[in-house]
């Protein structure tokens, strides 16, 4: 495709990788996909897929496993739910039930065993490489901003080329949880990466900038994926195919505005659904301090 990978101003496709076993919220998830867990009146993955949509993304690819069933079904059409509710007269309910399947084309990729976020990402590449940039969205992170955070990548790729990732900084005991970059700051807010480690030993990098659940990444990233060998905890790590793409091409780095709610834990998503419920005009008042 000789086009940039996009549509308009935006980028065109963005992958979601979700093929997890939500360990962290058993027993809750045996059934249920951490994905779909709700956040007020949403699942969680709503929210990034809305964040993709809005920054112009007409395809969204699901990576996803066994157990995964309900979020094909959550943005599949469902006319029955649809006629109910308008002979009910709640056309506003039935016209937000039915625009949900209208939001994007949807594409849907099975990971039949979760072997990181290298593996996740790989399985997308026939939809993926036909674009020359795609963007990655980790459900489990929500960013609340006034523009899209996946927009604001995206921007910085129009000004700079080259691949960009999400940033936060976090306390130097964290960094033992995250990809850490390795970077210089060009402008307020923005980096050019050096080097990227998967998960460092806490007090063995000088950088606290770490990777958060937003990429546009160059469809190069494929061929570097293939070779892949296990890194971090036996898994497939993204981070070292980003790593092996330094010599190709800048990778940049963007402090995202807004805030991040980390959805990833049970203290998180209980904090995320607190900060929701406080700005929600119909919810707020139950929230007493």
């Amino acid at each position: 495709m000789n086009d940039t990978g996009k549509t308009g101003n935006g980028i065109e496709i963005c992958v979601f990788p979700a093929a997890g076993l939500g360990t962290r919220f058993l027993p809750a998830t045996k059934d249920i996909p951490k994905e779909m867990l709700p956040l007020l009146d949403r699942p969680i993955i709503h929210y990034g897929v809305s964040e993709a949509v809005d920054s112009g993304c007409k395809r969204i690819v699901f990576i996803t496993g066994v157990g995964k069933d309900s979020i094909r079904n959550y943005f599949s059409p469902n006319p029955r739910l649809v006629a109910l509710l308008r002979e009910q007269g709640r056309d506003e309910l039935a016209d937000c039930v039915e625009g949900i399947s209208e939001l994007a084309v949807f594409h849907f990729v099975n990971q039949p065993k979760p072997r990181g976020l290298g593996d996740a990402i790989r399985r997308a590449e026939k939809i993926c490489s036909v674009f020359d940039y795609f963007g990655i969205i980790l459900p489990d992170d929500v960013i609340r901003s006034e523009k899209p955070a996946l927009s604001r990548l995206d921007s910085i790729r129009h000004r700079f080329g080259g691949s960009v990732v999400a940033l936060e900084e976090v306390p130097g005991e964290q960094v033992d949880r995250y990809g850490i970059a390795e970077a210089e700051e060009t402008e307020p807010g923005v980096y050019r990466i050096s080097a990227l480690v998967e998960k460092p030993d806490v007090g063995t990098t000088r950088s606290n900038l770490a990777l958060i659940g937003r990429y546009v990444l160059s469809s190069k990233i494929f061929k570097h994926l293939k070779k892949l060998a296990p890194g971090t905890g036996g898994e497939l790590q993204l981070t070292d195919a980003m790593s092996a793409m330094l010599d190709e091409e800048p990778l940049w780095g963007v402090k995202c505005d807004g805030e991040r709610l980390d959805c990833g834990t049970i203290p998180g998503w209980i904090r995320a659904t607190e900060t929701l419920a406080r700005q929600h005009p119909e919810y707020k008042d139950i929230w007493k301090d």
